[in-house]
């Protein structure tokens, strides 16, 4: 029977509760333990799939198809744990599954509340998480989203503190993580909100074990540690700090210093090996030591929000890893480039030119002069999702001729939908959960740029879109404009096409999934870690820019 860990937040949002929960995992994996991975998450929609990315920042995908929270995403990227429909629970999702219960009667005519209806719904997806394939993890750790207090939260508290009782109070931990604000007219770190934030759960019923204290860039201090564990009944060893540390990758080696995971193992009473951290130390002490650099002009839609592409800038980041330099990414509103200035008066300083994913008709015009500048200018190019759709576009209307080529998705009137609703899309009205989610098979062909990348003529990614290339114009376009369609997927007899290249281009390749989502500091995705490469190149000159395309076209013609 697994071991359990809970991860509440005090104070304010936005605190670390998911770096720490992955942290947690990483440190516990190394010493040889199976972790399962969960978020429950307050909010009442079903899943984040039809929230905004300014409200809610990005939507991480799983292998299954989950539409989750993006701290499924630090999971991912610190952990071996097998993510999927399991590991991200919302209120939505719970109400909806205790309503359809009722109707169908299965309460035998009780009156359904919230406890303990709700709460031991809530309980039986937390079980339901070390199931199956997961039934052999030694630990599950579940982070609860929002704050302690939230009125939304009372539920999922509730649960947990009755979560004792079901499986013994032995076998669960529960970590708490708190802010101290550091006032700086006094010069000092307050405690006092982290007292209230323990008091406020401890009015739940729930004693925190563990308390991590998020401090900014100042360290904890003795006087501060004994205070706290004075008035939040927590022992000294068991209080650690959390000071702001870059690189990102650093933070768990910071709480295994301070004995995290030794303190957590200690209250679950796991014997476990120490561990070796090795091979996590040697990524971060490359990061510190990068030695190139290079400039990457990210334009997108929902740049006002600093997370609504997190995948996307975090595998810049392993990309470096990979190419022994910094990344520096710079997000642009394509909306800019429709009535301001060109692309070519913005981005020429850049190496590399990334369209990213998104959806609706804001900014559409800009992409595609953003593309045409890219293709133009010979830059590395990358697109992802609707960066494809646009690159076809961009394609169709400057190389084929069609001038008002487009999306139905954009304008379902276009005389030439170059980019059409997918046919199993065809009568879905409900918008959360309906997409072409997942993960799903591409065959690539050889001696292209994705081929060459992933070194492999068969690849797995994960999708999340309801619009596909058209491959009534896929002859023209191969023909007339260069298009190289270098990886399909077989859906019955339609062949959907996942990944275009450009013939007579240095590096230009755009695919219909996501590769973001599966990219982690320690294996970087294939086509971010060329697309860095070929950056680098093109920053140094790329003398061979020219030649390497022609043979390359040869090749795959």
């Amino acid at each position: 029977m697994p071991k359990y860990v809970f991860v509440t937040g005090g104070v304010v949002s936005s605190v670390g509760k998911g770096v720490l929960s992955a942290s947690l995992g990483l440190l516990l994996e190394a010493r040889g333990l199976k972790v399962a991975m969960m978020k429950l998450d307050p909010y009442l929609n079903v899943d984040p799939g039809t929230m905004n990315p300014y409200e809610h920042g990005e939507v991480f995908v799983t292998d299954d198809g989950a539409e989750t929270d993006l701290d499924l995403g630090h999971y991912q990227r610190f952990t071996r744990a097998k993510l999927s429909q399991k590991s991200n629970v919302t209120t939505g999702r719970i109400y909806n599954s205790v309503i359809q219960k009722e109707r169908r009667g299965e309460y035998l005519g009780k009156t359904v509340q919230v406890v303990p209806h709700i709460t031991d719904e809530i309980k039986s997806y937390i079980r339901n998480l070390t199931t199956g394939s997961d039934s052999d993890a030694d630990v599950a750790i579940v982070e609860i989203g929002g704050t302690v207090g939230d009125i939304e939260s009372l539920p999922f508290m509730e649960a947990i503190r009755q979560f004792k009782f079901d499986i013994g109070a032995a076998d669960c931990c529960y970590v708490h993580v708190t802010w101290v604000p550091y006032i700086e007219a006094a010069g000092e770190l307050k405690t006092k909100p982290t007292q209230h934030s323990v008091r406020a759960l401890r009015d739940i019923g729930i004693q925190p074990n563990v308390l991590v204290l998020r401090t900014g860039p100042q360290i904890l201090g003795s006087d501060e540690r004994d205070k706290v564990a004075m008035f939040c009944d927590v022992s000294k060893e068991a209080i650690i700090s959390a000071e702001d540390i870059s690189p990102l990758y650093a933070i768990p080696l910071n709480f295994k210093q301070q004995n995290l995971d030794a303190t957590v193992l200690n209250i679950l009473g796991i014997t476990a090996a120490h561990g070796n951290l090795g091979y996590w130390e040697d990524i971060v002490a490359r990061l510190e030591n990068l030695e190139g650099q290079v400039r990457i002009a990210a334009v997108g839609k929902y740049t006002g929000h600093e997370d609504a592409y997190k995948s996307i800038n975090e595998a810049f980041v392993h990309a470096g890893i990979a190419n022994n330099c910094k990344v520096i990414v710079d997000w642009f509103d394509s909306e800019q480039f429709e009535e301001g200035p060109l692309p070519d008066e913005v981005l020429s300083s850049y190496d590399g030119i990334l369209i990213g994913p998104g959806f609706g008709t804001r900014g559409i015009e800009g992409k595609i002069k953003t593309v045409r500048y890219a293709r133009k200018a010979k830059k590395p190019f990358m697109g992802i999702c609707l960066g494809m759709q646009i690159a076809v576009i961009e394609l169709a209307r400057d190389l084929l001729g069609l001038e008002h080529a487009g999306s139905t998705e954009i304008d379902p009137d276009t005389p030439d939908a170059v980019i059409s609703l997918l046919s199993e899309q065809r009568g879905v009205t409900d918008k959360g959960g309906t997409m072409r989610l997942g993960e799903y098979r591409c065959d690539l062909k050889p001696g292209t740029r994705a081929h060459e990348a992933y070194g492999t003529e068969v690849i797995h990614e994960r999708h999340r879109h309801r619009y596909e290339f058209n491959n009534a114009y896929r002859e023209a376009l191969e023909e007339k404009a260069g298009l190289i369609v270098s990886g399909t997927h077989m859906l019955g007899e339609h062949e959907l096409v996942e990944i275009i290249e450009l013939r007579d281009h240095p590096w230009f390749c755009a695919s219909q999934f996501h590769p973001e989502f599966k990219s982690t500091p320690l294996e970087p995705q294939p086509v971010f870690r060329a697309f860095v490469k070929a950056a680098l190149a093109h920053g140094a000159g790329g003398s061979n820019d020219s030649r390497e395309s022609e043979t390359r076209a040869a090749q795959v013609s």
